[in-house]
């Protein structure tokens, strides 16, 4: 089977106009097929201040009402999606930005209210692995806004880990996936302050006495859990590293934490 990236950059990278460039330069560089999911949480929070709109989070997520709804899809579908597709048409990588709605790539269902309201969140119904596989055949490097559609009109604000996650497990039926999930730390550390306390492998056995003893960071546990349920379907290959490790992943000398089953 062919082989087939895809990589989520998130965390303070987004934030950084010059690590952000250098990632979509190695981007660009990378070989072969490829799809790119971003975040872009702490910009729609700065235009949400601008604009005087409360921000609600909730454990790390957030809380979507109709006001910020259309924040994040100026931000992620408008301002951080077209910014990053420009960045790479200057370095001769054919990208297109997609939110889910774009060819019905991505249908969601609102979230069900239980003990939070998440307002205008979408889970993930559905991932159009045909539509992807015709741009990726056809040269096109389809670049992902963490925005998903229900199909009868609404736009739905998902969680980009899910939705690389999600698009990994489809695009496997065709591919060899391989999930990056980059961001700014070397991979999963064991302390949060050492930025050398690098786990270099986690299969589920010591992910579950790191849990117990309370060593994985908690905003790195709805990442993990995405990787473990991605390699239970069928995803090849899943690999936490910093962006600027991205270089690396095709001489497979990088720094980064391995996530395996066994």
């Amino acid at each position: 089977m062919e082989k087939l990236y895809v990589i989520k950059i998130g965390g303070n990278v987004i934030d950084n106009a010059e690590k952000l460039h250098l990632f979509l330069k190695n981007f660009a560089l990378l070989k072969g097929k490829k799809i790119l999911i971003h975040g872009g949480g702490k910009i729609a929070t700065q235009v949400a201040d601008r604009l005087g709109l409360e921000v609600k989070m909730h454990n790390g997520r957030r809380i979507t009402d109709q006001a910020m709804l259309e924040v994040v899809q100026m931000v992620y579908g408008g301002l951080v999606n077209k910014n990053i597709v420009s960045i790479l048409q200057a370095m001769s990588c054919n990208a297109v930005g997609l939110t889910g709605a774009d060819l019905n790539i991505i249908k969601a269902v609102k979230r069900p209210v239980k003990d939070i309201d998440y307002g205008f969140v979408g889970d993930i119904a559905q991932v159009n692995q045909e539509a992807l596989a015709y741009l990726l055949d056809n040269g096109y490097i389809p670049i992902l806004a963490p925005l998903t559609h229900d199909g009868k009109g609404n736009m739905l604000n998902t969680n980009a880990d899910t939705i690389a996650s999600e698009t990994t497990i489809a695009m496997s039926a065709t591919y060899q996936t391989h999930l990056l999930y980059c961001f700014e730390k070397k991979g999963v550390l064991k302390d949060v302050n050492d930025e050398n306390s690098v786990i270099t492998s986690l299969n589920e056995k010591n992910y579950a006495e790191y849990l117990a003893q309370n060593v994985i960071f908690a905003g790195m546990i709805p990442k993990l859990d995405n990787a473990f349920s991605a390699l239970k379907k069928g995803v090849h290959e899943v690999v936490i590293l910093e962006a600027d490790n991205l270089q690396n992943i095709e001489n497979r000398h990088f720094i980064g934490t391995r996530i395996t089953l066994y």
